[in-house]
């Protein structure tokens, strides 16, 4: 264990998150206060948005699965991209595709609402106009849905890792063998955008984010990406 290395932003990362995990669980617990209500982001249009929330939805979960999962992928694919890039190009590339993430969700909902309202912001008597209980329910989630989770920096990275290291091996779980990036990430992606197009009832997860941040990863790659780069040759 001692001679694990986690590079700096990545390990400052994994500090904040486990922070914000904690001291959200810790209040919620004592019924001090909801961490999510503040810290999650919503609709830009909604009244509980609030300016900071772009920023520090990204270092908010829902629950421990949520959490280990995006961290031990921060773990396992960011500490090889910022020991490439360096820290500086790491926490641009990070904040950029969580970002990203966050501006494909909003571009969403923003053509669910017009699609039900005529246009993207709600006025008045709104409430009034819509009698059909399904558009009502649609409109309160994306009014009043908050959206948090680093996964969609995650995606980025995913991606990045993919494209920088097509031929590295990775162990999937339910998988008894180890499966190229170059053909998993690509899969996994389908699979994101086959269910944000479904929206199946009950599925809370923000699949459009996902590829929001995983269509920046790619981008942010293709534009970066050194074509006589051989570091790390081992994975290329």
């Amino acid at each position: 264990m001692n001679n694990i290395y986690i590079p700096p932003v990545v390990k400052n990362l994994l500090i904040i998150n486990i922070l914000f995990f904690a001291a959200t669980w810790l209040f919620q617990m004592q019924g001090i206060i909801n961490f999510e209500d503040s810290l999650a982001v919503y609709y830009f249009d909604s009244p509980k948005f609030r300016i900071w929330q772009p920023l520090t939805y990204m270092f908010m979960h829902g629950g421990f699965a949520h959490i280990f999962f995006n961290m031990f992928a921060l773990y396992s694919f960011g500490s090889l991209l910022e020991t490439r890039w360096g820290a500086k190009k790491f926490i641009i590339f990070y904040f950029i595709t969580g970002l990203g993430a966050l501006a494909l969700q909003w571009a969403v909902q923003a053509f669910e609402v017009h699609q039900l309202i005529g246009h993207i912001t709600l006025f008045d008597g709104w409430q009034q106009k819509i009698t059909n209980q399904t558009q009502v329910q649609t409109l309160g989630s994306i009014y009043y849905g908050g959206m948090l989770g680093a996964s969609g920096a995650i995606f980025g990275l995913l991606v990045a890792f993919g494209m920088l290291y097509p031929n590295a091996e990775l162990y999937i779980m339910f998988i008894p063998v180890p499966v190229k990036a170059k053909y998993i990430i690509p899969i996994y992606i389908l699979i994101e955008l086959s269910l944000g197009v479904a929206q199946f009832e009950g599925d809370s997860i923000a699949h459009y984010a996902h590829l929001g941040g995983a269509l920046i990863g790619f981008i942010l790659v293709k534009i970066w990406k050194d074509k006589n780069d051989t570091f790390y040759t081992l994975y290329e």
